[in-house]
């Protein structure tokens, strides 16, 4: 299609393979429940170390099997319809391969086993396996023993965490994985429409036997899918399949990604340009090394924003069922970030280069979206964590990657609606997956290494970001934006000593486009982007935001969770592969390739994102229900954001009031006390800001480094700490 995806018109919950074109056929029903009870499975356990990593996660995913309901049942639909397609769209939106809901008959129950007293439905998900690494890469050892279990793990977190959604809405769920196991999930796997019979074994039409399964049983009464006919499996490939009918993922597509080598990953970052330094100024010897307790999230949970911020900041990205589900998962995971390291010959890990394709694949194996390599510069280590220890760099490299927040998800949503605070913990809680099991694999062959979370970093993940070549910083201002998912990601990074080879950073034009670009300035809804030009700030060049302005709005909105406003209507969040409009699979190329055309395409585009109307919300894409918990039950909100866009709002920069909270107007690293932000005083910081030329120039003249680039200091600090303090100005 030319302006529009083939995805649009398919409703979310219908996921990314056909199924609804598939042939049913209802004896099915008949003949799975007539089948024996069989025994609980023998688990087959392959041997290795990425086997072990994984089954930590696996095993702490089957902590959540099962929990009380919340005390009293969410305001739900008494269309069973509408419900299935709620936790179809937790499944889909988690990245299940395939989902589908049946009734349990008595014979589906393992036998011996206790069952589950009014659970009549069952939730059935199906996850693909994932692609192994090519001959000679050496992920492809770590990889071959693991398939099935990577699989498992997956299927395990998306069932703890449809289980736990069930469970805030009042109802019982129980998740049946790993040594939780009750039912049979093959026999469901066929009521559910997901497989059919071919003796003693199922295939699925799409991905024949190389899949995983878990179950999660329900009081929850939902629709139910009809058992595929036995032709399905012959009637799911063709023509068809090849050009993505009904919406669904093409078989182009798929192609196209499984020729693709495994270290690249899914999207051509291989043909963006690359550059000696990120496409922003930095300082390096001028970037003041900022404390944790410096965020302003962390200083709202201290009550530098007063106590409204502070309550808020307790449950702001956590009122709706799902993201609290995700959130008590998240949690669960950080213990497993670090750990000791294996006392073992690391002798075979002498090639840097090998070590980093092995790497980016183990990252695409495990479900990054995008992964890049960087040493880490002393200024993207925290100073202080937030009790105020002192934070010593303690690795070299970093593989940093991304995570995308969902594109059809935030097409049917506004940006600041109920569900805006589940896609940031989507990523965070995919991202602390996958870092932690590759650090966890990393320390068992001898190497050092960490995972940094958004649960716990002990680096700054945006320098780290550009350095490695994923993405640029944009107008949005302490966001990056990447050419293939643009601001519609999150990241997450693992810190190794293992010898690595570092990218190089990327220059896609984005600088000029948000040059000449104001959408996400104008949609923002509490007005925290800029409308001006770029300024120096804590040694960056950046469009700085207002994070004050923009922290309040995320923590205090009553009419959703949290705020991606911006990501939503930035005229780059867009999907670029072979299923993606025409125009913007061009426009994508030639501002990769053709970059001298800027200045003739930025308007046209900007102009056209908004005469197409994008940035609008797709009602066919909204799956969930508004939900807002209150006191640990999920009751109807009293309002929920609807926002479109208006490109009739004019911008003014010289109206705009912006606060900048320099490094010297930070709290003390080791506060034990609130330490209140002076809103006055910030606006009035604006007088201290450089240009990047006057910066440049300043440099030139050997001027020194401005005060206001230095760290507020430990309350306890003596002379000798407040030189450290300052130490970052100075090179390793």
């Amino acid at each position: 299609m030319l302006f529009k995806s083939r995805s649009a018109d398919r409703p979310f919950h219908f996921g990314l393979f056909p199924l609804e074109t598939l042939p049913r056929d209802d004896s099915a029903i008949e003949r799975e429940g007539a089948r024996p009870p069989v025994a609980a499975p023998h688990r087959r356990r392959e041997a290795g170390q990425l086997v072990d990593s994984i089954e930590k996660f696996t095993r702490l995913y089957a902590q959540f099997a099962d929990a009380k309901a919340a005390k009293e049942k969410a305001p739900v639909s008494d269309d069973l319809e509408r419900r299935s397609v709620d936790i179809k769209g937790v499944g889909y939106f988690m990245d299940a391969s395939q989902m589908g809901i049946c009734r349990i008959p008595e014979s589906a129950w393992l036998a011996g086993v206790e069952r589950c007293d009014g659970h009549d439905h069952a939730i059935v998900i199906l996850i693909e396996h994932a692609r192994v690494a090519e001959e000679g890469n050496l992920a492809r050892d770590w990889m071959l023993p693991a398939v099935a279990a990577n699989a498992e793990m997956r299927a395990a977190e998306i069932a703890a965490l449809v289980a736990g959604h069930i469970r805030v809405m009042g109802y019982a769920a129980h998740m049946h994985g790993v040594d939780a196991e009750r039912l049979d999930a093959e026999r469901l796997a066929v009521l559910a429409g997901l497989a059919v019979r071919r003796g003693e074994s199922i295939v699925n039409p799409f991905v024949g036997e190389a899949f995983s399964l878990c179950v999660v049983s329900t009081d929850y009464k939902l629709a139910v899918d009809k058992p595929l006919a036995a032709g399905a499996v012959d009637a799911a490939r063709g023509f068809g399949y090849w050009l993505g009918r009904g919406g669904a993922r093409s078989g182009r597509e798929r192609n196209r990604r499984a020729r693709r080598r495994t270290d690249l990953g899914p999207f051509a970052m291989e043909t963006v340009k690359r550059v000696d330094r990120p496409t922003t100024l930095i300082l390096d010897e001028e970037v003041p090394r900022v404390p944790k307790r410096a965020s302003f999230f962390e200083r709202a949970l201290q009550g530098d924003l007063g106590v409204k911020a502070q309550m808020a900041r307790r449950v702001f990205s956590f009122k709706h069922p799902l993201s609290l589900s995700q959130l008590k998962v998240i949690r669960s995971m950080v213990p497993y970030q670090d750990g000791p390291v294996a006392d073992v010959d690391t002798g075979r890990f002498k090639d840097a280069e090998a070590n980093t394709r092995a790497l980016k694949s183990l990252a695409y194996f495990l479900g990054s979206d995008v992964a890049g390599v960087c040493e880490v510069p002393r200024y993207a280590w925290y100073s202080h964590k937030e009790n105020g220890e002192p934070i010593e760099p303690y690795h070299k490299f970093a593989v940093v990657m991304l995570i995308d927040q969902g594109f059809d998800t935030m097409e049917g949503a506004s940006g600041d609606d109920w569900i805006s605070g589940a896609q940031s913990m989507r990523a965070y809680l995919r991202g602390a997956e996958i870092a932690s099991v590759m650090a966890d694999l990393l320390r068992a062959n001898g190497f050092a290494a960490r995972s940094q979370t958004n649960a716990d970093s002990d680096v700054l993940h945006i320098p780290l970001v550009l350095w490695a070549g994923l993405g640029e910083l944009s107008r949005i201002g302490e966001l990056i934006l990447n050419p293939f998912l643009g601001p519609r990601l999150k990241t997450v990074v693992m810190t190794t000593d293992m010898p690595l080879v570092p990218d190089k950073p990327i220059d896609f034009g984005l600088q000029y486009f948000c040059s000449h670009c104001f959408k996400c300035a104008r949609e923002c809804p509490c007005d925290a982007i800029p409308w001006g030009d770029k300024v120096m700030f804590n040694g960056y060049e950046m469009w700085k935001p207002d994070v004050e302005r923009c922290t309040r709005y995320r923590l205090t909105n009553v009419k959703g969770s949290a705020c991606g406003r911006c990501m939503k209507t930035c005229p780059l969040n867009k999907v670029v592969d072979a299923d993606g409009p025409l125009v913007t699979r061009v426009a994508s190329w030639l501002g990769i390739n053709a970059m001298f055309l800027k200045p003739l395409m930025v308007p046209v585009a900007a102009w056209l994102d908004d005469a197409l109307g994008n940035g609008k919300r797709n009602p066919l894409k909204k799956w969930w229900f508004d939900h807002e918990v209150v006191n640990g039950v999920a009751t109807a909100p009293k309002a929920t954001n609807r926002r479109d866009i208006d490109p009739s709002k004019k911008l003014d920069p010289a109206k705009q009031k912006m606060a900048y909270y320099h490094a010297s107007m930070m709290p003390p690293p080791d506060s034990p006390e609130p330490f209140m932000v002076d809103r006055k005083q910030a606006l009035a910081a604006k007088d201290a800001l450089e240009t990047p030329d006057q910066a440049r120039a300043r440099l030139g003249n050997g001027a020194t480094v401005p005060a206001h680039y230095v760290a507020t200091p430990p309350v306890g600090a003596d002379d000798a700490e407040g030189e450290l303090v300052a130490s970052p100005y100075a090179k390793d």
